[in-house]
């Protein structure tokens, strides 16, 4: 298969049409169905991530899950951002009333300069709107800046049920505590504001899975009834365990230990790649899902890039194909849309 970005495009305008009426997700793996398709921020491919309207068009195109990534305000409230420093994916530089919140903080052992969700109340981030994250590579998505609003992990979750609704399926919650050990030295940790939400909200194993690239942030979410989701980097390892590598957690003792905690993890794509790290993670009673899916050039291997920019679109289908043969219970991408096709094929 070799379609470039005109055909990928075409392909994800006739499957939106249908999408909504595909079978039903689950926390569990899908029946029959593939792998579950996990709206990676939204649809971060055609909406700028972490909005209303990216979750929205992520569901309508077909993914089963929609993924938020957590961090706190100054007064405790848990809203839906990729980092808690928000110049890359907000408009608070224009700002001027909230320029003298520009500062450097050390963040998981690296120096980080910008505006932090942890300096402002959930009112004052109500007054800013989203931008495009990537916008030399996605300059098609800034024709959408300006017109959402930072959401809470409230607000998601009741989106996701209202969209379960409009479609006639379970729509589940993907959150990520982010930097959880660095928010707990704050005096703001992510943990028992999400346990509450759970609670509150009765999300049961059909409708939220909870993330983490610390092994201790997971555990503290043991006994909610959810499944939990080890991710894992491709270097160095968890912030919380110093020493402790990523290299070896993917190993098959290292897998045996997250069993006992966790139901799935979720490598970089690379990490499956000429290994066994699939089947070694099914012995061991555990889920996979590898991140994150992409459709440009610059993001796909080289044997499956199309044309000459390194933002044109490649063969996106023949890299999910080839995940999917590899056996992965679900993907994690920018594009749901192309992975739920992909996915009929």
């Amino acid at each position: 298969m070799q379609l470039g970005r005109r055909s990928l495009l075409l392909a994800a305008a006739a499957g939106t049409a249908t999408a909504a009426t595909g079978t039903a997700a689950a926390a569990e793996p899908r029946t029959g169905g593939g792998p579950v398709v996990i709206g990676h921020r939204g649809a971060a491919g055609w909406r700028p991530e972490h909005t209303a309207p990216s979750y929205t068009y992520a569901v309508q195109t077909g993914a089963d899950w929609i993924e938020p990534d957590l961090v706190p305000t100054k007064d405790h409230v848990l809203v839906v951002r990729h980092e808690n420093e928000i110049s890359q994916t907000t408009d608070v530089a224009r700002h001027p009333e909230f320029a003298d919140r520009r500062t450097t903080k050390t963040v998981d052992g690296r120096p980080v300069t910008g505006w932090f969700t942890e300096d402002f109340t959930l009112a004052e981030l109500k007054t800013l709107r989203a931008v495009e994250r990537l916008p030399a590579v996605r300059n098609r998505n800034t024709v959408f800046d300006g017109r959402a609003e930072v959401m809470t992990f409230q607000e998601v979750v009741d989106l996701a049920r209202r969209l379960s609704r409009e479609h006639g399926r379970t729509v589940a919650v993907f959150p990520e505590t982010k930097h959880p050990t660095y928010f707990r030295s704050l005096g703001l940790p992510l943990e028992p504001k999400l346990a509450a939400a759970i609670r509150r909200n009765r999300l049961g194993r059909r409708e939220c899975v909870v993330q983490s690239f610390e092994p201790t942030s997971l555990q503290r979410m043991t006994g909610l009834g959810v499944p939990l989701w080890q991710a894992l980097g491709t270097t160095g390892g968890p912030y919380d365990l110093p020493g402790r590598t990523y290299k070896e957690m993917m190993t098959p003792a290292g897998l045996a230990e997250i069993a006992a905690y966790a139901d799935w993890i979720g490598p970089d794509k690379a990490s499956l790649v000429g290994t066994s790290l699939v089947a070694d993670a099914h012995a061991a009673g555990l889920r996979i899902g590898p991140y994150t899916f992409r459709a440009e050039n610059q993001f796909l291997p080289e044997r499956f890039r199309r044309g000459s920019g390194a933002n044109d679109f490649g063969d996106a289908f023949a890299e999910y194909a080839l995940y999917y043969r590899m056996g992965v219970d679900a993907v994690v991408t920018d594009f749901p849309d192309l992975a739920v096709i992909a996915r009929r094929s």
